[in-house]
């Protein structure tokens, strides 16, 4: 029996697609239209296509117009940036998204920059990057809000904890530190290049592990009485033979040590999906020019 609080991310997640619902209806009825959000997957991956499936059945759950976009894989730089300008000129449309990865022949950081920032509802637009980092309102991006918001409903303040981040991507570990940072923590990220990271990391107050490394966090990398939010997500053959999802950290060993841990699935993945109906709302107010909504 683990000793941890698990923190359940799956029904948190549904208590926000709930309220996002009650927006939008609102939103609707005040606007005369739905809230929308523009998903556009350029190739064949399947791992973006049960991604996308999953962002237009959140919507279409939450009163939220959804447009999907396929486009083929081969299709050039140009063509791409052609779709998001059409995007970020229909009214229709609250939100884009292009779901990443994108084939070798598009750059990701042009793409990405081509969103119009007020629809940029990934908030991985370099105008929204620099707000998250000066404190400004801004599209927050869906993962890491996610984790803050899990962190919260057990540390309902972490102003003065020691946090630490494992890994430093620009979707996840980056941003985490800036939010982390704007809550009061204080913050530190390992990375590859890393000293001592397990000792760095059994200090931390709050343990967040975004590595894409599964099984990487055991119970002598946490400090007792830890909130441990595990991001990573990764396929993995149990001893039968049988394919599972694992995340970063050993749930067995540290959940027999932490104070609150999140489970892999059932954790961070399903806030992903709740906190990009919350930015689809929150682009739709704010590109009308009403108040935020309050989630």
């Amino acid at each position: 029996m683990p000793h941890a609080t698990v923190i359940d991310g799956a029904a948190i997640a549904a208590r926000l697609r709930q309220r996002a619902a009650v927006v939008a209806a609102h939103l609707c009825s005040e606007i005369g239209s739905a809230p929308g959000l523009a998903t556009v997957l350029v190739g064949e991956d399947r791992a973006s296509q049960v991604y996308i499936r999953a962002k237009g059945q959140a919507c279409a759950n939450s009163g939220i117009a959804a447009f999907d976009t396929r486009l083929p894989a081969g299709i050039s730089e140009g063509g791409l940036l052609a779709e998001i300008e059409r995007l970020n000129q229909d009214d229709r449309v609250d939100g884009v998204l292009v779901q990443l990865p994108l084939p070798r022949q598009i750059d990701p950081h042009r793409i990405v920059s081509a969103i119009d920032p007020a629809k940029d509802v990934d908030g991985f637009h370099p105008v929204n990057v620099g707000h998250l980092w000066s404190g400004l309102p801004t599209m927050v991006p869906c993962t890491p809000q996610g984790c803050l918001r899990l962190l919260r409903t057990v540390r309902p303040d972490p102003a003065g904890l020691d946090a630490v981040v494992i890994g430093r991507s620009n979707i996840v570990g980056k941003p985490l530190a800036a939010l982390l940072i704007g809550a009061d923590c204080t913050v530190t990220m390992i990375h590859s290049k890393t000293r001592d990271a397990r000792q760095i990391a059994s200090r931390a107050d709050i343990l967040i592990a975004a590595a894409g490394q599964p099984g990487m966090v055991r119970g002598d990398w946490v400090r007792p009485g830890a909130t441990v939010i595990d991001v990573g997500i990764s396929a993995a053959a149990d001893p039968e033979g049988r394919t599972r999802v694992v995340g970063d950290v050993d749930f067995a060993s540290v959940s027999a040590i932490a104070g609150a841990i999140t489970p892999v699935p059932g954790g961070v993945g399903p806030m992903t999906i709740a906190c990009l109906l919350l930015n689809t709302l929150l682009a739709a107010c704010r590109r009308r020019g009403l108040a935020d909504p309050m989630f």
